[in-house]
């Protein structure tokens, strides 16, 4: 514990963001790093629990009054390698996580919890300027050769601790860069696209190939890739998104949430697209699709110079704080302003779009929706909702953003050559803790297999798959799974 009067000595404080006045004219990060001062106060908060439940907030698992301890301490190895003995991509989790952690943190019983995702983020950055983040896979390779299909955070994981195993392994990743979501679902102003090159670097040294314009099933033939390597784990995210399929779908201006975004990225990160440019600029916009998606268009619209921007949500507006029904240390669904909130928006609850509205040359020029009202359950959950009577109203607007979330992965091509089974939402079939799917040699792990989740979640999901890739090679795995026991003196006793 660092200091044990830290938690009633220091409030939460987080590091200074640009104004939403200056952020909006560039895609750049614009939240700065702690002074030593202000970083050394905020660990000095963690009280070491005698039950630590960040831990269990943590789809990681992360070791997180261990490495609080070292940082107040300024042990930076010490911090880093308590870090990376979970988390292959802090750097990635320290600029995009939600923070379950903090939801589960005990002092954030009656106070502002600790700000780990901060530290966390902190602890890898000094990491990186003391040179302290090396390639670990080992001198002797074992023979075993791996695929992974896709590149995004479940992928890179699992290629990341495969690597460290001694297995060989290549990347196959179908767009023109590596990173899946990382690189073009979320906008620069969250994750510069450096910090991803960075990482890739250390992989490249760790001896992890990387192939780029690949598309398994239509570049390459899945099988031929089950015949020519010892495991392929599957890792392609869940791509295909939710659709409104309502009265004027067919107009120009409404897009799909994604292809939006990455768009946009590959226009920062100066590679080519073959569409037509998807640009909100001058335009009234509305985002349907209340979550982090959905703000990621709000952002990226007021960069662009929208003219208005609206983002609607069919579900009630979530209570500001914890109610009776979302008890500590369960992740609470309230209402979250994001930095892209804070840039300009009109936020709209409790309304449904009922027809897309277009003029005389087949362009969007408004939408008609009508307000509605949820019954609940006894535990405060919406079971179904009403339509407000005389509601009914039109709202102009020229582009409209789809950003409800995604149903399952692509099956045309890797899956559908595989014969991969799939469970009833369409999903990869492979039990949680196995990550084996029916076909013989071949694992599935993050989006793929779980449905739509969280960046963190992913990274979780792609060690834990790595590691029964290994012990389906190997016969045993010595990689550091969550559900280790004694995961700190495993580390430092290697």
């Amino acid at each position: 514990m660092g200091k044990p009067t830290g938690f009633q000595e220091f409030d939460r404080k987080l590091p200074q963001k640009l104004s939403p006045e200056e952020r909006v004219k560039n895609y750049n990060e614009f939240e700065s790093l702690y002074s030593e001062e202000d970083l050394n106060h905020q660990s000095a908060r963690c009280m070491n629990c005698g039950i630590p439940f960040c831990h269990s907030g943590c789809p990681l698992g992360n070791i997180i009054p261990e490495f609080n301890d070292a940082v107040y301490n300024k042990k930076w190895e010490d911090a880093y390698q308590i870090l990376a003995s979970t988390n292959n991509f802090p750097e990635f989790t320290g600029r995009i996580c939600p923070a379950p952690c903090e939801s589960a943190c005990v002092l954030g019983i009656n106070k502002p919890p600790v700000t780990i995702e901060e530290i966390e983020k902190h602890i890898i950055e000094i990491a990186y300027s003391k040179n302290l983040v090396h390639p670990v896979a080992p001198l002797v390779k074992t023979g075993k050769k791996v695929a992974v299909v896709g590149s995004g955070p479940a992928g890179l994981a699992a290629a990341a601790q495969l690597s460290k195993a001694g297995h060989e392994v290549t990347v196959y990743e179908r767009d023109d860069k590596i990173g899946g979501l990382l690189r073009y679902g979320i906008p620069d102003f969250k994750l510069e696209k450096w910090v991803i090159d960075r990482r890739l670097e250390v992989m490249e040294k760790d001896g992890v190939v990387f192939k780029t314009n690949v598309e398994v099933g239509k570049d390459i033939a899945a099988d031929e890739l089950v015949r020519n390597n010892d495991a392929v784990v599957l890792a392609g995210g869940s791509t295909i998104p939710r659709n409104l399929n309502i009265p004027g779908r067919e107009l120009k201006g409404i897009h799909f949430a994604m292809d939006f975004l990455k768009q946009q990225n590959k226009r920062v990160g100066n590679s080519k697209f073959e569409a037509e440019d998807i640009l909100a600029t001058g335009k009234d916009v509305v985002v349907i699709g209340g979550g982090d998606t959905g703000s990621d268009c709000v952002g990226t619209s007021n960069r662009q110079g929208a003219k208005s921007v609206k983002q609607f949500e069919v579900m009630m507006q979530p209570p500001a704080q914890r109610t009776q029904h979302m008890p500590w240390p369960t992740y609470p669904m309230v209402l979250k302003t994001t930095t892209s909130h804070e840039e300009g928006v009109d936020r709209f609850w409790g309304i449904n779009t009922k027809e897309f509205l277009g003029d005389e040359n087949g362009n969007l020029r408004a939408l008609k929706v009508t307000d509605v009202s949820w019954e609940v359950d006894v535990m405060g959950r919406p079971m179904k909702f009403t339509e407000v009577e005389g509601s009914e109203r039109e709202i102009p607007c020229q582009r409209v953003f789809l950003a409800m979330g995604f149903l399952n992965p692509q099956f045309e091509g890797a899956l559908e050559n595989l014969g991969v089974e799939l469970d009833e939402r369409k999903n990869v079939k492979a039990k949680e803790g196995i990550y084996r799917t029916n076909v013989s040699k071949v694992f599935s792990a993050g989006d793929m297999r779980r449905g739509q989740s969280l960046v963190v979640w992913a990274i979780s999901e792609g060690r834990e798959c790595a590691r029964k890739v290994d012990e389906f090679l190997m016969g045993y795995s010595t990689l550091e799974s969550k559900d280790s026991v004694n995961q700190f003196e495993q580390v430092f006793n290697h």
